[in-house]
């Protein structure tokens, strides 16, 4: 079995059960190659919507998206979004919190190099718009600041 084919079948039974990091080792005659596994979903948001009667639909305008007040601290690159320095530590910060300009807010991880995200402005932290662990995609709003 090929390592690709390996990877791709330990993928689908940590999937299955729920497992998110393995480390895979493979000897070969000339050395050893060892790969660490991080698996992450974004996962889906479920949105309700109301039921509309077939007339009513036909006539029906779509509501504006969702605006954010305040300035958008957003993400300077595509990786996952960690709130705090380690898992169990407190969060770098949190709703309501004060922060002045270059503090950091949240880390980015992106080819296994976590990137401090640090404020570009005084404020108070209105809301936080990721989870820690998720991923996110380049420019996408991570902390709004008021």
């Amino acid at each position: 079995m090929s390592f690709r084919a390996t990877v791709e079948s330990m993928s689908k039974i940590m999937d299955e059960m729920g497992i998110t990091e393995l480390d895979l080792e493979r000897q070969f005659l000339f050395g050893v190659y060892r790969k660490h596994i991080h698996l992450s979903k974004q996962q889906a948001a479920a949105v309700a919507m109301p039921s509309l009667p077939v007339a009513d639909a036909k006539t029906a305008v779509a509501a504006p998206a969702a605006t954010v007040s305040g300035y958008a601290l957003k993400s300077p690159m595509v990786g996952v979004a960690y709130l705090a320095p380690e898992p169990g530590a407190k969060p770098f910060t949190s709703v309501g919190a004060t922060v002045k300009a270059g503090d950091t807010v949240a880390l980015v991880e992106a080819m296994k190099t976590f990137n401090p995200i640090k404020s570009d402005k005084d404020g108070v932290v209105k809301e936080i718009m990721v989870s820690d662990g998720q991923a996110v995609e380049f420019d996408q709003t991570l902390i709004v600041i008021e």
